[in-house]
């Protein structure tokens, strides 16, 4: 069920660079038709640092590992893909459904293809597989010290990258110190080397802060009235991210989602710099 493009086969064959990247951002993240060419530059700022792109996303009862440019487009614009986390890929994927991933599914998904390096833009969720998830920290519209506090308990490593302040997705201070500190590509591969060699398992969350945030004034505002809004709409579980998102999009007037795909961006460039020096 699970099916790597020959481009991305090759690359894990030959011991090359590889980078997954998660698809709930370009179906469920970003606005169409915006969100295939936010894709592709996605995918563009991977190779610029020598590695391959694999954008991972359930098609039709296949898990697709690396997307063709057809396959992209249908994530991006067709309404019967689904946001799908671990816990929903066996079951969409025996109903022959299409989802795209989220984090947690793509870390699951890229480790049993033999992929390490991950990049996506906040934590919503990080599975425990060995891989290397490269995020501008947690999304600042959910509880970050909560969710800091559940990596702990499973075991999953965290750094902020060039900083000692674990960044908040559209912020780059959420308010809580990092635990670790990683200054640079050849910095995050040893301690993924260091890992491996002492049978240490667990992800590794290299949390790489936004280089112009969201004004927090702005941003507490529109999280207070977005929170307020899906209560009374009754949104809950899964759509309440995405829910979220589409508030900050409207109510900032872009400007969440110009910093949206900056980090985005910017953490698939690190992510594929990481990926180069943990050959």
């Amino acid at each position: 069920m699970i099916e790597a493009a020959d481009e991305v086969a090759a690359a894990l064959a030959g011991g090359g660079a590889v980078v997954a990247l998660e698809s709930t951002i370009i179906a469920h993240g970003l606005p169409r038709p915006d969100n295939a060419r936010i894709a592709r530059e996605i995918e563009a700022a991977v190779r610029e640092q020598g590695a391959v792109p694999a954008t991972i996303a359930l098609l039709d009862g296949t898990v697709r590992v690396g997307l063709s440019d057809a396959q992209l487009d249908a994530v991006a614009s067709r309404d019967d893909v689904t946001k799908l986390s671990a816990r929903d890929l066996p079951l969409a994927a025996a109903r022959g459904a299409s989802g795209a991933t989220t984090v947690a599914a793509t870390a699951h998904v890229a480790a049993r293809a033999g992929i390490r390096v991950f990049a996506t833009g906040g934590l919503g969720g990080v599975h425990r597989e060995a891989i290397c998830v490269v995020c501008s920290g947690v999304k600042s519209i959910l509880d970050v010290p909560a969710t800091l506090e559940r990596l702990e308990t499973l075991g999953v490593g965290v750094a902020g990258y060039g900083t000692d302040r674990f960044p908040g997705f559209y912020l780059a201070d959420s308010g809580h110190p990092a635990p670790w500190r990683l200054d640079s590509p050849a910095e995050v591969a040893a301690a993924l080397r260091a890992r491996d060699e002492l049978g240490v398992d667990g992800a590794l969350v290299v949390a790489n802060p936004l280089d112009e945030q969201l004004d927090p004034e702005l941003h507490e505002r529109v999280l207070g009235e977005a929170l307020a809004a899906a209560g009374a709409q009754g949104i809950r579980g899964r759509d309440v991210t995405p829910f979220l998102l589409a508030r900050f999009h409207e109510q900032t007037g872009g400007a969440s989602l110009r910093a949206n795909v900056r980090l985005v961006l910017r953490n698939a460039a690190l992510a594929g710099q990481i990926a180069v020096a943990a050959r």
